[in-house]
């Protein structure tokens, strides 16, 4: 592929446009980001499932006998909460390397599938109330996920520029 000319002003001889940049991922800093941002989502599972419980006296993911944890429900929302961050991680890191734009089909996916968590969790014979609060839960996790994800993803991320010499010539 040639680049294009641009002129230099008027009547001066035409030049070569800026350095091309080539996005450079750093594997490191996004996968300690999305180690953290697991933490994160966990956390927000485990605090929301308990603030749904205790405070809101909301009985989601297990009947209200269960107490504020709740039961095994809870656990094993705490973990897909921590595999989701770590799946959108990858996801991430995948589209950083091989697609245009990667921020937006990301942010994209994320959105499309948490909206899918949240309507296959209306087709549960839940009561309202608890089916409501779940969804809500379910939206504070993927926002965090995908706000710590895509912070972690633009900071890895750096130009690399071509030098002068790696232009084709006329």
């Amino acid at each position: 592929m040639t680049a294009p000319m641009t002129p230099a002003g008027p009547g001066g001889p035409p030049q070569r446009p800026p350095a091309r940049a080539r996005p450079e991922v750093d594997a490191k800093q996004i996968w300690s980001g999305g180690v953290a941002t697991a933490v994160v989502a966990g956390l927000i599972a485990l605090v929301g499932v308990l603030a749904c419980r205790w405070l809101l006296d909301i009985p989601v993911l297990a009947p209200r006998q269960d107490g504020a944890y709740g039961d095994a429900s809870t656990t094993a929302l705490v973990l897909v909460a921590v595999v989701a961050a770590l799946a959108a991680t990858a996801l991430e890191h995948l589209l950083l390397l091989t697609t245009p734009r990667p921020f937006s089909f990301f942010g994209w996916i994320l959105a499309l599938v948490t909206a899918l968590a949240i309507l296959l969790l209306f087709q549960t014979g839940a009561p309202l109330k608890p089916k409501v609060a779940t969804a809500v839960l379910y939206l504070v996790i993927a926002i965090a996920i995908g706000s710590l994800v895509s912070s972690v993803g633009r900071r890895a991320t750096r130009s690399q520029t071509y030098p002068e010499e790696a232009w084709p010539d006329r």
